[in-house]
Formats: structure tokens, C-alpha cells, sequence
């Protein structure tokens, strides 16, 4: 080879080079992705996010973040190596703690939201471009999270609710199913983390869903409180033994004296024995004869006296 040509060579060698390394260093970062359904906030808020792009939320996200949202797949942190806790921030969670998408950190209860239902199964779709493995690992805000808050990691449970290791990546997305938690009402942010085994960059994503309110609990309250005894009705007769005391006869004080006397009950008891409380006829009889008697003689000793 001629020392010109090849002189030419090594200088297009050497201007080429340089401009294709950053091209093959950043092959393995085209593992882009994004939650589509249940929608992440990042998705709802790109160019590419309809009419929730409109919204109150997504506008002040943009906004707070000086430019639109146009790489919605692209959020992303290197290295974390499960190390999320320790690297993502608190009140950043949304953005991955990266400045280009700190407007999806705005604490706000009108971001774009999907409707769930408590203990039904989550069906989730993440869009990617090529196929990489790794695990999906999903959080749900415990009870009582406040959206008015910026999101921290106290407010997940230490543990995902499901984890998903190398879906199928089919049509374009990776898709797969887990039971949600049967005891949440309300907003709340489902927090996905996608960690590649592949590459070494972790996606995070949060994705706003409602539950329905718990209505039933005041039906429920009252008739825990229709079974409970009422304060003072210890010993009173149910319904049933109150029908059948209505249909018995009427006990005499004789067959109430018959025993003791319930504790607490000061009704007096009848004295008598025999079938009636009043004087025998008998005696009657005699009293009267007596009167008669002593009548007669009264009357005689009158007379004698006049004489």
C-alpha cells in the first residue's frame, strides 16, 4: 500500500473512531421502557400522551420541568445494582432523582389516573423497544398514603407486592399479571422498578391509580351494633320466650311463693297455702251464730228489768 493511501486510512481511522464509540457504548441503553397501562406519569404527560397532556397535572409538570417529557422511555439510572433506596432520594422517587424529569415529582392529587380494584389482578403493560432481561419489581403506597405529600419510601412497604423476572417481550411491550392488595381505597401511586440484568441501568416509573371508597362500612357498623346487646338488657327474655310467656297462663302468688325469690326482684310474697286468701265459710257461719246469740240475750235482760 502506498505510504499516502495509507497514511489516508489511519487519519479517517482516527477522526471515525471517536464518533462510534459513543454510538456502541450507548447500544445497550436502547433497552428503553415505560409503564402504558396502568399509564405512568411520564407516558400521560409526553407528546405521545393524548389528552391527558392537557391536563392540570401534566401541564404544571412540564412547566416545572422546563421541557416536554419527548423521552418518556428514557428514565433511567446506572449502576444502582438494587441499590434504590440508597441511591434514589426521597420526594424523587417519580423522577428517578434525575433533573430532566423533576416535574413528575410534584406532590398533587390530579395526576392522569387509572381505576383499580382492591384485591383484583393488576394487568400491566410496559412498552420497551428491545427484548432485555431482568426483574420488574411493583409497590403500592400503603393506607392512608397522603398525595398531597411528595412521595418518600416510607410510604411503600419494604418488599414489592410482585415481582416479575424475564417476561416475554410480545408486541412490542412486556405483559404480565399479579394480585393487587385487598386493602386500599383511594388515590394511590403504583411504584415500579425495572432493573436489567442485561444492562446496568434500573427504570422507575410511577403510575397514579384510584380504588374505589369504601362504602359498605356504615351498613356494616350498624349491624355489628343491632347484634350487640344494648347496656341493660342482661337477663331480659328474647322475643321467642316473650311470645310463649304470653301464651301461657297467669301464675296465682301461690305458685310464685312456691320458690325464692329472684335476686333483685322485691315483690312480696303471698302467706297463704290453700286455694283462696280469704276467711273460710265456716267461720263465717259461727260469727254470725255468736252475734245472734249475744243479740237475744241482750234483749231479754231488757225486758226482765222493766218488770
Amino acid at each position: 500500500m502506498p505510504r499516502t493511501t495509507a497514511h489516508r486510512t489511519a487519519l479517517a481511522a482516527a477522526l471515525v473512531t471517536p464518533l462510534l464509540l459513543p454510538l456502541f457504548a450507548a447500544g445497550p441503553a436502547r433497552a428503553h421502557g415505560a409503564p402504558t397501562d396502568p399509564v405512568s406519569r411520564v407516558v400521560a404527560c409526553s407528546p405521545e400522551g393524548g389528552e391527558r397532556t392537557g391536563t392540570a397535572a401534566c401541564r404544571a409538570a412540564v412547566a416545572a420541568n422546563g421541557a416536554p417529557f419527548t423521552a418518556w422511555d428514557n428514565l433511567r439510572v446506572a449502576n444502582v445494582n438494587g441499590r434504590d433506596r440508597q441511591v434514589v432520594p426521597d420526594g424523587k422517587l417519580c423522577s428517578g432523582g434525575l433533573p430532566a424529569y423533576r416535574g413528575l415529582d410534584l406532590a398533587r392529587a390530579d395526576w392522569p389516573a387509572t381505576r383499580m380494584t382492591p384485591g383484583a389482578t393488576l394487568r400491566m403493560r410496559y412498552v420497551s423497544t428491545i427484548p432485555h432481561t431482568g426483574t420488574f419489581r411493583m409497590y403500592l403506597t400503603e393506607p392512608g398514603y397522603d398525595p398531597s405529600r411528595p412521595l418518600s419510601w416510607s410510604d411503600l412497604l419494604a418488599k414489592p407486592f410482585a415481582q416479575v423476572t424475564d417476561p416475554p417481550l410480545t408486541d412490542g411491550a412486556y405483559r404480565f399479571e399479579a394480585t393487587l392488595p385487598s386493602d386500599r381505597t383511594g388515590r394511590h401511586v403504583l411504584y415500579t422498578v425495572w432493573q436489567n440484568s442485561s444492562t446496568p441501568d434500573t427504570y422507575y416509573s410511577c403510575s397514579d391509580v384510584v380504588f374505589p371508597q369504601a362504602r359498605r362500612e356504615p351498613q356494616k357498623q350498624r349491624e355489628e351494633k343491632r347484634e350487640e346487646p344494648q347496656e341493660g338488657t342482661a337477663g331480659r327474655q328474647s322475643e321467642p320466650a316473650k311470645e310463649k310467656q304470653k301464651q301461657k297462663p297467669a301464675a296465682s302468688p301461690v305458685a310464685r311463693s312456691s320458690g325464692p325469690a329472684p335476686q333483685g326482684d322485691h315483690t312480696p310474697l303471698a302467706t297463704t297455702s290453700g286455694p283462696s286468701s280469704g276467711p273460710s265459710a265456716p267461720l263465717l257461719a259461727g260469727g254470725a251464730a255468736a252475734v245472734l246469740l249475744l243479740t237475744g240475750g241482750a234483749t231479754l235482760a231488757v225486758r226482765l228489768r222493766r218488770r
